[in-house]
Formats: C-alpha cells, structure tokens, sequence
C-alpha cells in the first residue's frame, strides 16, 4: 500500500500537534508561595480566606470523629434525625455491611418522604453491591453517578470528585476522608481495619458545605439547589471558627493546593501532617525543607507495611532523603493504615477532609478541606497524633539511604508519573 507523501506529514503534524496539546497540559507552572513577615498569625486571616476562597465563620461546634467506632453511629444518627433533606457525596462506596446500613438508613428516609440525595463517583462506586443501589433508587432516592464511564465523556475520566461530605436539613454536617466500606468499621487497630478522622459541624460553616454539594450535583443534574430549605438561617452552635476550602479541575492552581502551601508557610513553631498519599511536588519539599530551615518542628506520619497504594507509596519516598537531611521528622505506621489526611499549625489551625497531599488531590480530584481555627481543636488532633506515635517507626537519614537498589528504582520510577497517581 502506498501512503500519499501528504498524508504522511498531515499525520506527524497532528501527533506532533497532539503531544505538545498533552505536554503543555501537564506543564503548569507550579505555585510557589513567600510569604513576608508578620507579628500575628491571625493577621493573615483575610488574605488565607480571599487566596482560598474559604473565608472563615464564626459561631460553629466542631465534633471530631475518630475511626469508624465513632464516625458511622454519628452519621447514622443524623440521618435517622433528618427531617427534610439529606445530600450524601462520596468517592468510596465499596462492599460490606456498613453499605447496606446506610443505604437503608437513607431508603428509610426517603420513603417518609425526606429528599434524599446521593452524589457517588462513578470510578469509585463501582466496586458497590448493585442491591444497595437497587434498594435506594427503588425507595425514591435519587441516585446519581459522577463522571460516569460514557464514550462521549473520555475526556473527563480522569477527573473525580474525591469528597466525602453530608448535609442533614441544611443544618448538620459531616466533613470525613471515611469510605463506605468495610475497611472503615472498628478502631483503626489491624491492617483491615482502617484508621481515620472525620467532623460533625452545626452553626453557619453547614451552608458552606452545603454550597460545595450542590456544586457537583448541578454539574450532573443540572438541578440548582436553593431557597431557605437547603441554605437556611443558621444561629451560633458553638465558638469554632471554620472554613471550608473546595477545589474541583479548573486549570491553574487549586484552592486546596494554595491552602497546603499557605499553611506550610505560615507554620512558625511546629508543623504536624498525617496522610496516606504523600507525595510532594518539588515545590512542596523545597517550602517543607525551609520550614524546618527556619525552626519549624515538621513531623510527617505516613503508611508503612500496611498500604493499598504501592505506587504512591514509592513516588512519596522518592522525596523522602531530601526531606530527612533538611531536618523534617518522617513516621511510618507499622499497625494499619492511616487515611486521615490532618494538617496541625502552631497549635492553632487545623485541616482535616479528603485531599490528599499529591498531585492528584492538588490538581485534578474535587476535594474538600474543613479549616479550624481553634486551640481546643488543635489539641485534641495533636493528641492523636502523638497517640499514633506509639505504633510508628521514625526514618533516619542514614538508614534511608542505605535502602536496597530495586526500592530506589520502584521510587524514581514511581515519581515520573506521580503526577497521575
């Protein structure tokens, strides 16, 4: 067969064309952030809120839930209290009984006549036992799947929503990084037995959390939720003031991943992370490193022998000698694995929610981060973390380097595409 000489190059022209299309969609300038001096922490306030679009309320209670022990009986009771609405939104939706407790907690609802609406990811719900589905859509829950795998939608694929929220009768909410699966029942104490940490909300923070919902849901629905039944007038429940942070694929630099480097930034004494995808860009490590430089105690806690992402795994180590030599403490979970994704500054300010410390999370995921500013808070997060202490192994540079030559190739490797991880 001959091919045309101008076809030939009508060919390479458009894969050429294709490829620097693809490359100049993944080379984005990274975000890098300075920060000049301040006397205050809390001077920054205004500018953390408008960088973010998260501005901080006051007047809200804030419940920490840790593991499943504590989470699933709250978020059942609220949903078993709910007497209007309820909006459920969630990567996971795997098997085991928790599911089935919970979607009949909801089909429940729904048939008393409560509006009940479920917003899953299509990747991450598939796993999900059909019956559970059947069951809420048979009671008049309505059901719907984010991003779903269609012919005409293969561009947005790789796109999810990564959040983990519910909002009963515009009132209560619930901010977590829990999945509906198995894997999260108990109290996080074995490697199928996850560990965790989510937040029940009242006061004014809900109609933030709310407003994120019905994002995603109008995305998918093209249904706008409004009025004074989904956003009503909310008192003060409490003295925490919150923010809510959201990102979702926009192009350029997400809120979330401006809120990590903000936070990083403004660190002035001690720094605590605890996530179970860390992998850090360049960037992250270099504004990690002068943390340290400057003073700052960073201690990071990450999985060990117990992981369910391998790659990750290694893409995050493939940072790690340059963080251990600048000073940064890095703790491996020997017993489970840890999934809360908690951020601590300073005593003070806290994040927990569903954004991972990697690209993926930063960049391409929706994602949702719950902000406090408050020393009560703060403390009861540190103190977890220093109880998790207890079943962690600290690195040590030395130790680090000497590890086998196939664990650093896995790591290099890994890295090249941690940006899709």
């Amino acid at each position: 067969m001959h091919v045309p000489v101008w076809l030939l190059v009508a060919l390479v022209a458009a894969v050429v064309l294709l490829v620097l299309a693809l490359w100049s969609a993944r080379a984005q300038r990274s975000t890098r952030v300075h920060l000049g001096s301040f006397e205050r922490f809390p001077d920054l306030l205004t500018s953390i809120s408008a960088l973010t679009n998260g501005w901080f309320v006051e007047g809200n209670a804030v419940r920490l839930l840790q593991n499943g022990e504590e989470f699933f009986p709250a978020l059942l009771d609220a949903i078993h209290e709910a007497e209007d609405s309820i909006h459920l939104e969630s990567y996971v939706w795997w098997k085991g009984d928790i599911c089935f407790d919970v979607s009949a907690a909801l089909a429940k609802k729904a048939k008393a006549g409560v509006e009940v609406r479920v917003l899953l990811d299509a990747l991450g719900s598939m796993p999900a036992d059909s019956k559970c589905m059947d069951d809420m859509e048979a009671a008049g829950v309505r059901l719907v799947k984010y991003h779903p795998v269609e012919l005409r939608a293969l561009g947005r694929l790789n796109q999810r929503t990564h959040r983990k929220l519910l909002v009963v009768d515009g009132r209560v909410a619930f901010v977590f990084s829990h999945g509906f699966a198995h894997q999260w029942m108990g109290c996080g104490d074995g490697p199928e037995n996850w560990r965790d940490t989510g937040a029940r909300l009242e006061g004014p923070i809900v109609g933030h959390v709310q407003a994120v919902f019905a994002q995603n849901w109008m995305e998918e629905t093209a249904e706008v939720i409004f009025g004074e039944r989904y956003f009503p007038e909310l008192s003060a429940a409490g003295d925490v003031r919150c923010q809510i942070v959201a990102s979702r694929p926009s192009g350029g630099a997400s809120s979330v991943s401006v809120l990590h480097k903000l936070m990083i930034a403004a660190a002035d004494h001690e720094l605590l992370i605890q996530n179970p995808y860390f992998c850090p860009d360049h960037d992250m490590v270099r504004m990690l490193t002068e943390a340290a430089g400057r003073g700052v105690t960073v201690r990071v806690m990450v999985p060990g022998p117990v992981c369910d992402s391998r790659s990750v795994l290694h893409a995050g180590h493939f940072q790690f000698s340059k963080l251990l030599a600048a000073g940064v403490e890095i703790y491996e979970h020997q017993v489970t694995l840890i999934h809360q994704k908690v951020l601590v500054v300073d005593d003070l300010w806290s994040h927990l929610g569903s954004t991972n410390f990697d690209e993926r999370s930063f960049d391409i995921n929706a994602e949702i981060s719950l902000g406090m500013l408050d020393a009560g808070v703060a403390e009861r997060l540190s103190a977890a973390f220093e109880d998790d202490l207890r079943s962690c192994r600290r690195l040590d540079l030395a130790s680090w380097r000497r590890r086998g030559l196939v664990h650093r190739v896995l790591d290099a490797a890994a890295f090249l595409v941690h940006e899709q991880l």
